[in-house]
């Protein structure tokens, strides 16, 4: 088992503010072996009943822990009343620490019937970032990342069989979707999904996309929706401060790892002009470790000039990214024309073999080039550190 400190970290770090950690990400993540990497803790497991059994009287079951203890509760979201068990616990014994994971949004389900506002942080494991490639897991090959994608069985597999990640859906389908949300059309949604991931990285017409996947532009809201609340996409929305020339409505829909996109793509190698989109995948996942989702958008204006992604740090304060397997490739067009309209910001070219950060000048602007890296020591990312 591989230790994974920057994880186990940020766990304990919230734990300093508020008694309940909600560890959530896609199935076979790795939230489970994350979790037994906390030797103090005691791990149940909420699909078996004996666990269903233990809660029904969630009162006499925490009075009957040491008032210290750590208490893990693996899929939560199998609870008949996950939300009342984790109340109860914050509420009535304050000094019991508790880690509670599943694979979708806490309480944008079904069985969760109050979000614990006040009383809980969550943790997003994604799929394995580049930070953590070649320490723990050994991989120091970005094409290997790249195809494999991130979840840690299906990237130090042997081999890339497909019927791995076709047993992924089926179980993601099973027990993610059709288990906790009002999805009832197998066909239609893994039409979606599939959709979604020969696309990722573009921007989403959703009535376009409900004709491709053959169902109505109410049924392709709901799923996008348990999609999203599962884990499966991310929709990054345009960044606009009120330019009649900027895309103000449509998202870019980022599917979750980038070993099912290259799959539904006929990938079994990639080409210099694969590797751009798969890497922003990567970046938008470590970005996504500090910066809230309503902060973090794209830009694009109508001539066609983009910025793959953009971090809304104040009032008037941008950050702009660019996401290059090789810096050589950057060019300034784009970045031009947003910093003309908003001057105010830093420019970063993030690419996965800078390593060290430093500063380049491109068109009298000053960059800086950096790769995602972790302090070790800390829950911080260097790199997009806004006190920094």
């Amino acid at each position: 088992m591989f230790e994974r400190p920057f994880w186990v970290e940020r766990i304990r770090d919230a734990w300093t503010r508020r008694p309940i950690v909600y560890l959530s990400g896609v199935r076979r993540a790795g939230k489970t072996t994350l979790a037994r990497m906390l030797p103090e803790a005691r791990l149940l497991n909420c699909d078996l009943p004996s666990v269903e059994r233990a809660l029904r009287d969630p009162e006499s079951f925490f009075a009957s822990q040491e008032p210290d203890a750590v208490l893990v509760f693996d899929e939560v979201q199998r609870l008949a009343d996950p939300s009342l068990v984790l109340k109860i616990a914050a509420d009535e014994f304050p000094t019991l620490r508790l880690l509670a994971t599943g694979s979708s949004t806490l309480a944008a389900t079904r069985r969760f019937r109050d979000s614990l506002t006040g009383r809980k942080e969550t943790v997003h494991l994604c799929p394995v970032p580049w930070e953590e490639c070649a320490e723990p897991f050994g991989v120091r090959d970005l094409d290997r990342r790249l195809l494999r994608g991130g979840l840690p069985e299906l990237l130090l597999a042997p081999d890339r069989h497909p019927s791995r990640y076709r047993d992924w859906i089926d179980s993601f389908y099973a027990r993610d979707v059709l288990d906790l949300f009002p999805v009832r059309g197998r066909r239609g949604l893994l039409a979606l999904l599939r959709l979604l991931l020969r696309r990722s990285g573009g921007l989403l017409d959703l009535s376009r996309a409900a004709r491709e996947a053959g169902i109505s532009r109410p049924t392709l809201d709901t799923y996008l929706d348990a999609l999203e609340t599962a884990h499966a996409v991310r929709l990054v929305r345009p960044f606009s401060g009120g330019g009649a020339r900027e895309i103000v409505a449509r998202p870019k829909c980022y599917a979750f790892d980038t070993g099912f996109v290259t799959l539904e793509r006929g990938w079994d190698r990639l080409r210099e002009e694969d590797r751009g989109v798969l890497w922003e995948h990567l970046v938008l996942d470590s970005l996504s470790f500090l910066v809230p989702s309503e902060n973090l958008f794209y830009w694009r204006d109508k001539s066609g000039r983009e910025l793959d992604f953009v971090v809304r740090r104040g009032r008037d304060r941008l950050d702009a990214y660019e996401c290059k397997v090789s810096p050589d490739e950057f060019r300034t067009k784009a970045l031009d024309a947003f910093r003309e309209r908003y001057p105010e910001g830093r420019d970063f070219v993030v690419s996965p073999f800078v390593r060290e950060p430093y500063r380049m000048r491109r068109g009298g602007r000053e960059i800086t080039v950096c790769t995602p890296k972790f302090e070790w020591g800390g829950v911080k990312v260097h790199w997009i550190d806004p006190a920094r």
